[in-house]
């Protein structure tokens, strides 16, 4: 289960949604172009409305571009993060093979492995925090956007009033200007309405985006945090815990290695006690053996009428 969570992709997810959603966004406007068109463009006294539309859009653009890039810079990571638990579920000697140096997993082992060699104390919440920090540095543009997107929809609309007090003004200085005052007095309310709309809908879709990035962020941190306590702790960081387990395992295969000696020890000495007895068995045999040779030359003496000491005439 720890495995497989560290295997999903969030990130995969978010960007297929991010397609779906520009996709749906286009197709929208594309089908209510007609409706759309008047609203924003037609019949405009100035380019109040237009200039803060295109900024709102433009934010938005810059803003979900940048969350994008990000989204494909977590998928990577977590590729990185699938390719680590890939090399270490295969046993291969070099846990980064194949990964890229620049990916967080690899900074984090040349951390770990540079701390190691220096003979310093690896202290995993002091690394978290540092790749936090690291993190955070990279949103700053997609913070101020989230910030200031809302408030360009207030901007706008405070222009725009301000451009219908001046045609109210216009309409109370003269009544000649009764028309235009009344006019601009209209465009400045309508200019009002659409850039408060635009500021509206472009919050929405970021701010959903930017929250999916944040859960991105965490899932991969997550990942990271989680790999590193997993696998690379252990390799790195020798607790007292630990120690007393190796000597655990060491005393058991100590044991382990006086059983079987002993083992051989009474193999040996059965062998021993076999040898021995196989010795007196041929002992006796031979002492058998010589009585009949004797006897066999005694009867060959008394056949052959040999003198008894044996000598030939």
């Amino acid at each position: 289960m720890e495995i497989q969570r560290l295997l999903t992709s969030l990130s995969l997810k978010i960007i297929i949604q991010f397609g779906v959603v520009v996709v749906a966004i286009i197709s929208l406007i594309a089908l209510n172009f007609d409706l759309i068109y008047p609203f924003y463009f037609e019949n405009q006294l100035t380019h109040t409305g237009i200039v803060i539309n295109c900024a709102i859009l433009g934010l938005l653009v810059i803003g979900l571009g940048n969350i994008f890039y990000h989204l494909l810079r977590y998928r990577r990571e977590e590729a990185v993060i699938a390719s680590f638990v890939n090399n270490v579920e295969s046993i291969k000697p070099d846990l980064m093979e194949g990964l890229p140096a620049s990916s967080i997993v690899a900074k984090r082992h040349a951390t770990m492995r540079s701390i190691q060699s220096a003979n310093g104390e690896i202290n995993h919440g002091a690394l978290a925090a540092m790749l936090n920090a690291d993190e955070a540095t990279h949103f700053g543009l997609v913070r101020f956007i989230n910030n200031i997107l809302i408030l360009t929809g207030v901007f706008g609309t405070i222009v725009s009033l301000s451009i219908a007090l001046l045609g109210a003004s216009d309409l109370i200085d003269s009544a000649d200007a009764s028309l235009g005052g009344m006019g601009l007095v209209i465009h400045g309310m309508s200019t009002a309405l659409s850039t408060t709309i635009t500021a509206i809908i472009s919050y929405v879709i970021f701010g959903y985006f930017y929250t999916r990035l944040n859960d991105v962020q965490t899932h991969c941190l997550s990942g990271i945090e989680q790999l590193t306590s997993v696998y690379l702790l252990p390799r790195y960081v020798k607790s007292s815990d630990d120690i007393v387990h190796k000597m655990g395992d060491l005393i058991k295969s100590v044991i382990f290695a006086a059983d079987k000696l002993k083992q051989t020890q009474e193999t040996y000495h059965e062998a021993a006690t076999s040898l021995q007895q196989t010795i007196t068995a041929n002992r006796q045999q031979m002492d058998q053996l010589s009585q009949e040779m004797e006897e066999i030359k005694t009867i060959l003496r008394e056949g052959f009428r040999l003198p008894p000491t044996g000598k030939e005439f």
